[in-house]
């Protein structure tokens, strides 16, 4: 599947910012305030409580919802309202040093793997889903890998030269690759989850 052939990620990255982090920033949003109606009121149901394993409020009242002492939905708020900006400041026209790509990266990974541990707790621990915190691991996963495309373009990563032939493949099926590691997570979601699914399919 060659779509996209053309695409630029130069020009894109910033679309893909500030649309990844509309969407994130809407999902830690709506979190943050069923969060705040649980406090004010513990018999609130949040509007994503839909049967015993899609419930946000499962998720939300776990140890794991308040993974670093916080919320992770103001996590979320502050980490996606700094990629909207950064989007909008390359679409003014801003031009960023090596080292802030760099740091922007290290955000991308720390992201990464923050939404894929949460992902194995939610799952496999609390045995409950959250459509938000489902929304946020996938623009999660499409910011870090156009994020890390950019930065290999723009040489803010050097890979060696024996690694170019793997990276231009890589790229050039940038969304195959996307497609796949959100397709696995949606197999392992409904392998874990089929004795409950498996009677409406």
């Amino acid at each position: 599947m060659q779509l996209f052939k053309n695409w630029t990620i130069p020009k894109t990255l910033p679309y893909i910012l500030i649309i990844a982090s509309i969407i994130g920033l809407f999902g830690a949003f709506s979190l943050s305030y069923d969060q705040i109606k649980i406090l004010q009121n513990p018999q609130y149901k949040p509007i994503c409580d839909l049967n015993p394993i899609v419930s946000c409020g499962n998720v939300m009242q776990s140890k794991e919802g308040d993974a670093f002492g916080v919320p992770n939905p103001y996590i979320g708020l502050a980490a996606f309202g700094s990629l909207i900006t950064i989007g909008f400041a390359i679409l003014a026209g801003a031009k960023f040093k090596r080292w802030f790509w760099i740091g922007l990266e290290l955000g991308s990974i720390f992201g990464i793997g923050f939404i894929h541990w949460l992902f194995f707790e939610s799952v496999y621990r609390i045995n409950a889903l959250c459509p938000y915190c489902m929304s946020i691991w996938v623009v999660t996963i499409v910011t870090f890998v156009y994020v890390t495309f950019y930065n290999i373009d723009s040489h803010n990563i050097k890979i060696s030269k024996k690694c170019q032939p793997i990276y231009q493949y890589l790229r050039k099926h940038h969304l195959e690759i996307v497609i796949i590691w959100l397709l696995v997570i949606a197999l392992l979601i409904l392998k874990h989850f089929w004795y409950f699914f498996g009677k409406y399919i």
